[in-house]
């Protein structure tokens, strides 16, 4: 007789717990009933137990102290860091006076042919415009300064980032390893990185262009990774049954397919290290990011725009020519002998210019907008500031914001004891996510308090949830309505172009003078800063939304309303989510800019490390912000589940 065995059926669970929310939110409530009561018990207080905290003051001011008084006598530095320095400022400098050489009028048509050969003749037209105004504006020296700093930058930053992305790319074991580096290399603010830069390279060229190429390089590895694991696998096992060695299927499969990805690491690291000028400025780069820098220290916002335009000029036009290569990838164009007429048309067109004595930019063809600029601030300043009928001044907002948003938000964090604010992270994290992500986030949160920085990040939390609801809100509307009109979309591309590559210095002034000195200024910097990537990324989500489901929505009758809501937005969940994380990490890098403002807490900390040369509390209050940074990333960022076994 055949004997049958059967399992046990698992007990039905009810309604509501078959969702695995509803389970985790089961456990958490059986977690904090027990929890709680022992924390209460063992921790009364708010603030972070001393006995938790380690001091890393004494062995960061160590080894400050050691890298002053070997610098000009260890191996380490004579033959290693000294070499790489001359490197640096030989490149620069050959740069420099290579575009000398050619002059404003070879310059400008290299870029108006090297435009029409990528994108076609409007393109090119645009390019010649934008170094022209460089030079009407009288910034055509500071602009070939600033020039020949990126084009070092962003090619050191690409093959760094190649590099990196290659190895991450091609082992499963490098992309574990590397993931972290690259993450802290994005969030860690500049100014942190910025003293240790100096320490060893001193002011100057070398230590500029090597902060930039830390910030730069990350979107080149993670995109070049991302393509090189996108490939076709097909295409990859019809290549390998060829008999090729893995060599020959990178260079001759894995690249090809990539080299979409790899143009837009380009693209988005030209954006990155021109995003740094005004902030290597600081430590010797020259340039335009100096002149704006000098001008906004001596409180003139016309010289700091006239210096700021041609920064976002060259990053329009770099922004647009490398973009345009990257979408006309594959498709069949100009023959490669167009490119020897465009070099042959640069080539003479340099040379008529340099005999007829057109190398530099002539005096009487600048153009002063500073004093213009400085006296519509100043109307500005006097007419809106205070006194303006029903909806009052915007010095009235700013004290609105900082009493009824501002304080409320950071005296409530602060006032929960410290071990709340790690369960509420725990909670969710894993809400959102896996127990991974929920103890990733617990860590980073803990590292905080461990620091013995956990009121002063408090505090940039307060800040940083403050400006990424103001961002969001504005940020959705404004997308979702560039996703619903191509003409509203057509005409807001510009100005969201001016806002992401403006250097956060040159809008800090006329914020400061609309809103005053405070964390207000400071919550709105973030929010000019991060609206851009939300708002390109919402419309982006939105419209790639399958037509075919609108289609069968307006069938059945839905409304324009209706097709929104209950069919765009769920859809384009995961682009609105990764909008969020993007406005989480782009006001947190504006939160250094914001302690030159009254900002305070970590912000303050890292500037006042910087100038004080004090390398612990610099660093100390950067790793905060990483933590911040990491913490908020993985509470904003749903995490895939691995399929189990058998399911």
């Amino acid at each position: 007789m055949a004997t049958v065995t059967a399992t046990a059926a698992r007990p039905a669970l009810p309604g509501a717990l078959r969702r695995p929310a509803a389970r985790k939110l089961l456990v958490l409530a059986l977690a904090a009933a027990v929890l709680v009561p022992v924390a209460v018990t063992q921790w009364g207080g708010t603030a972070w137990p001393g006995a938790l905290t380690v001091d890393v003051s004494e062995p960061l001011g160590r080894a400050s102290d050691w890298i002053i008084d070997n610098r000009d006598s260890h191996p380490l530095f004579l033959y290693f860091f000294g070499h790489v320095s001359n490197v640096v400022v030989i490149a620069v400098r050959a740069v420099y006076l290579a575009l000398l050489a050619v002059g404003w009028a070879g310059v400008t048509a290299i870029g108006a042919l090297v435009a029409w050969r990528v994108a076609g003749v409007k393109l090119a037209v645009g390019t010649a415009a934008a170094f022209l105004a460089c030079g009407l504006l009288g910034m055509w020296v500071p602009t070939m300064q600033t020039l020949a700093l990126m084009v070092v930058a962003v090619l050191a930053s690409v093959a760094v980032g190649a590099l990196l992305g290659l190895a991450a790319g091609l082992s499963d074991r490098m992309d574990r390893v590397l993931r972290p580096v690259l993450d802290t290399m994005q969030v860690l603010p500049a100014f942190a990185y910025l003293l240790p830069v100096v320490l060893v390279f001193g002011i100057g060229v070398p230590a500029a262009v090597l902060a930039t190429v830390v910030y730069a390089a990350p979107p080149m590895a993670r995109l070049t990774a991302l393509g090189l694991r996108g490939a076709d696998k097909e295409v990859l096992e019809a290549v390998e049954s060829l008999g090729t060695t893995a060599r020959q299927r990178l260079l001759t499969a894995r690249v090809p397919l990539a080299r979409k990805e790899l143009l837009l690491g380009v693209n988005q690291t030209i954006m990155m290290a021109l995003s740094m000028a005004v902030i290597a400025s600081v430590i010797g780069a020259g340039g335009l990011g100096d002149r704006v820098y000098q001008a906004l220290a001596s409180v003139d916002v016309g010289a700091a725009l006239a210096a700021g335009i041609p920064i976002v000029l060259l990053a329009v036009v770099l922004d647009r020519v490398t973009g345009a290569a990257g979408e006309r990838l594959g498709e069949s164009g100009k023959s490669p002998v167009t490119w020897l007429y465009a070099l042959a048309a640069a080539a003479v067109v340099a040379a008529a210019g340099r005999i007829a004595g057109f190398l530099e930019w002539p005096d009487a063809w600048e153009v002063d907008i500073a004093e213009s600029v400085n006296r519509a601030v100043d109307w500005m300043t006097a007419h809106l500031y205070s006194g303006v009928p029903v909806v009052g001044g915007t010095g009235d907002w700013a004290a609105h914001f900082t009493s009824w948003i501002l304080n409320p938000l950071r005296d409530g964090l602060q006032w929960l004891p410290w071990w709340s604010v790690l369960l509420i992270v725990a909670a969710l994290a894993w809400l959102i996510g896996t127990w991974r992500t929920a103890l990733t986030a617990v860590l980073a949160m803990a590292a905080i308090g461990v620091l013995g920085v956990w009121n002063p990040s408090l505090d940039t939390l307060s800040q940083v949830l403050a400006a990424v609801a103001v961002t969001l809100v504005i940020g959705f509307a404004t997308g979702i309505a560039a996703a619903r009109s191509d003409r509203f979309e057509r005409a807001l591309r510009p100005v969201l172009d001016v806002f992401q590559t403006m250097p956060q210095f040159v809008y800090l002034i006329p914020v400061v003078a609309l809103f005053g000195v405070g964390r207000a200024p400071a919550a709105a910097a973030a929010v000019v800063y991060a609206l851009p990537a939300v708002v390109r990324i919402t419309a982006q989500g939105l419209r790639q939304v399958d037509p075919a489901a609108l289609e069968s929505a307006r069938s059945l009758g839905a409304t324009s309303g209706q097709q929104l809501r209950q069919v765009q937005l769920p859809l384009a969940r995961r682009s609105l989510l990764l909008a969020v994380n993007q406005g989480v990490v782009l006001v947190l890098a504006v939160v250094i800019i914001g302690g030159l403002v009254g900002g305070g807490a970590l912000g303050y900390q890292v500037v006042f490390g910087l100038a004080q040369g004090d390398l612990a509390t610099g660093l100390v209050a950067g790793a905060a912000i990483v933590c911040l940074g990491l913490m908020l990333d993985r509470v904003t960022q749903p995490t895939e589940r691995r399929p189990r076994k058998g399911a």
